[in-house]
């Protein structure tokens, strides 16, 4: 009896195991890379926002200026001015805890000498997004400096009236722009704004370069706020979402911003992950 139930759990482990493994590689094959914007830890330093990442089983990470960087960086906040060897100090904290500083932002710059500083830092950081809202004026010179080099642009829209809140203003402003020059899109800004994430998705089509990734409460009376909830769990359609970034061919980072439960979202957020892996394997 006692073998018969060994052997029992033994292959309830192995298949657990497979399907872990399973929803591993769906991931890896979709070109899908999940990771987190550190503003979701905007309460903790820049070192333990990293911590988190390592600890949610991730390996990306979109950091936030103005972030302090934590005891084991040193001191300071996490700035494009900030000297050589504390870039140095952020990136081998970073790759100790097998985090790759992907994306940076949202940033904006006020004049042409400080976009330049922030891609002269991006390079030197590896980051290979730049998630920012430039002014329209500015957009040219961006473009230019995008592809001198070689880092890719994701605008944000933030909610109205900012300058790309919906996709027509962003796609009016980019026509003519080069293809590193595209839209980091936030699925709840949308949703908050009476914009559905999916048809927003299709008007984008080729100019996606990253996502803020999140679902939100639905309204309710008398409440302005529509917090965020755990994937599945709310009035975003995810998997519609899902599958129109698989139809694009979509290939880049999802940032998991999760702006709820600030002190421990930690729970939730490896909730969000189990969602995401279940539903790039039924999708992919």
């Amino acid at each position: 009896m006692k073998k018969s139930l060994s052997i029992s759990l033994l292959f309830v482990l192995i298949l657990f195991l497979s399907g872990c493994s399973s929803s591993k590689n769906k991931v890896k094959e979709s070109g899908l890379l999940l990771g987190v914007q550190a503003y979701t830890f905007h309460k903790f330093s820049f070192q333990q926002a990293i911590d988190k990442v390592n600890e949610l089983g991730l390996n990306y990470i979109e950091a936030y200026y103005g972030q302090p960087l934590g005891e084991a960086i040193g001191e300071g906040k996490f700035d494009y001015k900030m000297g050589k060897e504390l870039q140095q100090k952020t990136l081998d904290y970073a790759k100790s805890k097998n985090v790759k500083i992907y994306a940076s932002g949202v940033i904006r710059c006020s004049n042409n000498d400080d976009w330049k500083h922030l891609f002269e830092f991006a390079k030197n950081m590896g980051i290979k997004v730049i998630t920012c809202e430039p002014e329209y004026d500015q957009l040219k010179y961006v473009d230019e400096l995008a592809n001198q080099y070689n880092i890719d642009v994701a605008i944000h829209n933030h909610p109205k009236p900012s300058l790309y809140w919906n996709p027509e203003l962003f796609l009016e402003h980019v026509s003519g722009l080069s293809n590193r020059i595209g839209a980091c899109v936030d699925l709840g800004h949308f949703k908050r704004m009476g914009i559905d994430p999916v048809e927003a998705l299709k008007k984008y089509n080729g100019r996606i370069k990253s996502l803020h990734f999140k679902d939100i409460h639905a309204k309710e009376e008398g409440k302005a706020e529509q917090h965020d909830v755990i994937w599945g769990e709310g009035v975003i359609d995810l998997d519609g979402v899902l599958k129109e970034l698989k139809h694009q061919n979509f290939r880049g980072l999802l940032s998991i911003e999760y702006e709820y439960h600030w002190e421990n979202s930690v729970p939730d957020i490896k909730k969000c992950i189990n969602y995401f892996n279940t539903e790039v394997e039924k999708i992919y």
